[in-house]
């Protein structure tokens, strides 16, 4: 549904929705008086707002999560750069997203690989399950067995994992508090860790 400004209100309910998360995140509101007198200040502080719901998002899921056009998208990402309110990184073929200042390397790689199916499932049974085996969790994920041993040298590439006596998730702490955090923006198996995750901290690093 367009309205009479021209202006689809979806994608407006969209922007607000989201801009009222990042009015109350611990983030600056973005404060360019030329940008509020375009309106394109609704756009940045969703983008704000939907990252930190959602760190680590790619910039495809930002684009049609919020429902923008690609250069609309750069545009607002480039200048949130800018203004030190959010910061990109590079994971293999993505450019991911997160608020400034917020997150260690270790926590952006981690984030990465949560944003992807396969190796969250796996770092998600892990946590619940420490001495699970690779073919443990092939069978609770429906995969095969050399796709878990794919994902695992990735994962240990990126310090996430440790492959040197079977798996062990790396700072498992940490990894148990950013899937509890943002347990809402990955899926059902996220969200049923987390609320059971006071029986997991149990953990010596």
């Amino acid at each position: 549904m367009t309205a009479p400004d021209g202006v689809d209100e979806q994608k407006r309910a969209t922007l607000r929705r989201f801009a009222a998360v990042g009015a109350a995140a611990p983030l600056a509101r973005f404060s360019d008086s030329a940008a509020a007198e375009t309106g394109e200040s609704d756009a940045r502080d969703a983008i704000v707002g939907y990252l930190s719901a959602t760190p680590g998002a790619h910039f495809s899921k930002i684009r049609d999560d919020l429902q923008l056009g690609t250069g609309e998208t750069q545009h607002h990402l480039r200048r949130l750069e800018e203004s030190g309110l959010i910061e990109r990184y590079r994971d293999g073929d993505y450019k991911r997203f997160v608020p400034a200042d917020r997150f260690d390397e270790f926590e952006k790689a981690t984030l990465g690989y949560l944003r992807r199916d396969t190796p969250r499932g796996m770092l998600i049974e892990l946590l619940r399950t420490p001495d699970a085996t690779g073919g443990d969790l092939a069978s609770a994920l429906g995969v095969s067995a050399p796709t878990v041993s794919k994902y695992a040298g990735k994962l240990e590439e990126a310090g996430v994992l440790s492959r040197e006596d079977g798996y062990a998730v790396e700072r498992p702490e940490t990894v148990l508090l950013l899937v509890v955090r943002y347990a809402d923006s990955f899926d059902q198996r996220a969200s049923a860790l987390a609320a059971n995750a006071d029986t997991l901290l149990r953990y010596d690093g």
